[in-house]
């Protein structure tokens, strides 16, 4: 072949690779631009997200949150992915390569991307360097340190519903090893405690065939029985001893009182509902527990209670008035009523908003910081559209001075006014039972951003 053709052809070739190459790559590069575009809008989102937390002061993590490590993250987003809560909110997101937590209110401790993570790049911590959690001393199963005293739920800082009846369960079958009482006299164990974590342990217990006695101060559901009348609860599949694994993505409080009431009823649970546990002591190889109704010996004693403990009061004239409630539970009874809210946290957000949808009602929230730095955005979102509507009044930096009949006394930093009102509902928060739990012998550390 001439050197003409052969060079011809040699072009002709080469001409025709060239093609191949750019019809084969070019949908791999539309595909890797569309991935960095998406990957850059993603990025712009979770900055936008993690300032909107930081300017709004939601910085501080309610319950039991991710610690990540920069130096350990890889930035693959198996965390952000396995979180739960993504679909209803940005938790974690990807920030410069490297995984932050971005709205840090609303992670409410699944613990689902401690598990994800590939390299070891996340603790779990209760608390941060700036505002501290009292958290029970326990072990990994569950035990304190009062040998025989064991704490699960929403006590040991679990106040999710899925945790807390997945370490109800866990609680009771790590006493599986341990010897069970020959004296018929005694319980195997007392259980303490009917909210979603002692409800699973009973029926944990009845599974195993222990001697077991169940006593709850107020209602089957605990904490959850006294959220507000239709409040969405978030949960998760969990597995129930007896019944196995249910599935609730998003449901009321009430449909989950109803599925636990069912429960109760069609396996024969047996819980003793209006007894308050007024003392524990240890008694030989366990102990006496003195309720308001009853004495029980048992080898074994399971808390499982709320950390609300006694609701927090103000301390303010008037405060033992019949008007003052310090929980909401059905909002159409204040139909017509001017209502005081007091608080900043998620509880009386949702009662301010709630209240607020009630015709005839008129409602002030008030709250001594200058924002609501404890509330999840749902419902800092659902208070500014009834704000704006016109439903609701809201006076930051400002404190109840005084409680009348007829009206309340607020002061806001320099100036003192007064409200017409109807009703006072105060949601400050509770008292940890921390005097209950030493009284035990049980140690409550304060962590600071520690696991």
């Amino acid at each position: 072949m001439p050197p003409a053709q052969r060079e011809t052809g040699n072009c002709v070739t080469k001409m025709s690779y060239q093609l191949s190459l750019l019809v084969y790559a070019l949908p791999f590069l539309l595909i890797f631009w569309a991935y960095l575009r998406h990957r850059r809008k993603t990025q712009y989102i979770n900055v936008s997200t993690l300032r909107e937390s930081e300017e709004a002061g939601m910085t501080e993590p309610p319950s039991l949150h991710p610690l990540i490590d920069p130096t350990k993250c890889v930035g693959c987003a198996a965390c952000v992915n396995a979180c739960p809560e993504m679909y209803a909110h940005r938790v974690l997101g990807i920030i410069r390569g490297k995984a932050e937590l971005i709205s840090p209110t609303d992670c409410i401790g699944h613990g689902a991307c401690f598990e994800a993570c590939p390299v070891g790049a996340i603790t779990l911590v209760f608390g941060t360097e700036r505002r501290g959690v009292e958290i029970p001393h326990v072990k990994p199963n569950f035990e304190t340190n009062v040998p025989g005293v064991f704490i699960a739920g929403e006590l040991g800082g679990m106040g999710l519903i899925r945790n807390a009846i997945e370490q109800g369960r866990q609680a009771v079958e790590s006493m599986r090893k341990l010897p069970r009482s020959n004296d018929p006299a005694q319980l195997d164990l007392l259980i303490v405690g009917a909210g979603p974590a002692g409800f699973s342990a009973s029926l944990a217990a009845m599974e195993m065939g222990l001697r077991c006695v169940t006593v709850e101060q107020e209602v089957l559901g605990g904490t959850v029985a006294h959220f507000p009348r239709g409040k969405l609860v978030m949960t998760a599949p969990a597995k129930l001893p007896i019944v196995g694994k249910f599935q609730f993505r998003e449901t009321t409080k009430e449909r989950l009182i109803e599925f636990f009431t069912e429960v109760e009823r069609d396996t024969g649970l047996k819980i003793n509902y209006r007894e308050r546990v007024e003392a524990i002591e240890r008694d030989g190889d366990g102990f006496v527990v003195r309720t308001t109704a009853n004495s029980y010996r048992a080898r074994q004693v399971l808390l499982a209670i709320g950390r609300r403990g006694t609701p927090r009061k103000l301390e303010v004239p008037g405060e033992e008035l019949p008007k003052v409630a310090y929980r909401l539970i059905d909002p159409e009874q204040y139909a017509g009523q001017k209502v005081l809210v007091v608080g900043g946290g998620d509880s009386a957000l949702e009662a301010a908003w709630s209240i607020a949808e009630v015709p005839g009602s008129s409602v002030l929230l008030s709250y001594r910081s200058g924002a609501f730095t404890r509330a999840k955005q749902k419902n800092r979102e659902r208070v500014r559209a009834a704000q704006e509507a016109g439903r609701l009044r809201v006076e930051l930096k400002s404190q109840v001075a005084a409680i009348a009949p007829d009206h309340v006394r607020l002061v806001q930093e320099d100036r003192e006014f007064e409200v017409p009102n109807d009703s006072v509902i105060i949601n400050a928060g509770g008292i940890l039972p921390n005097d209950f739990l030493r009284s035990i012998g049980i140690e409550v550390e304060t962590k600071y951003g520690t696991a």
